[in-house]
C-alpha cells in the first residue's frame, strides 16, 4: 500500500502535514460542538476524540513513506557517465549513509 501511494505522489511531508492538521482540527471539532450543540461535553469528547485519533495513523504513514523515499533514492549511482566517484542522493539531503568502501 505505501508503495502504491508513493507511485501515486503521496510523500512523507503530506502525511506529517495532515498529521497536524488533525491535531488542530480535533482542538477545533471539540470546541464547536461544546458551543454548539446541546448534548454537552460528552459529545464534544466524542467529537474530540473521533478526530484525534487519525493523527497517529497519519504520522504513521508519513515514517512508512519517508522510509519508502530513502528506499527509492538511497541506491548509489554513478555521478556521471564513466565517472568513477560514485553519488549518493541522501548527501543532498543532509543524512549519511554507512560507506561500502571495505565491501
Amino acid at each position: 500500500m505505501i508503495h502504491t501511494l508513493h507511485r501515486m505522489g503521496v510523500r512523507s511531508h503530506m502525511m506529517y502535514t495532515a498529521g497536524i492538521a488533525s491535531i488542530g482540527l480535533t482542538a477545533a471539532s471539540w470546541l464547536l460542538s461544546k458551543r454548539y450543540e446541546r448534548a454537552g461535553v460528552n459529545r464534544a469528547d466524542h467529537w474530540g476524540l473521533f478526530v484525534g485519533e487519525w493523527a497517529p495513523t497519519f504520522f504513521a504513514m508519513g515514517v512508512a513513506l519517508r522510509m519508502e523515499e530513502l528506499r527509492e533514492g538511497g541506491e548509489r549511482r554513478p555521478k556521471e557517465r564513466g565517472a568513477e566517484e560514485w553519488e549518493d542522493p541522501n548527501m543532498e539531503r543532509g543524512i549519511r549513509t554507512p560507506s561500502r568502501a571495505g565491501v
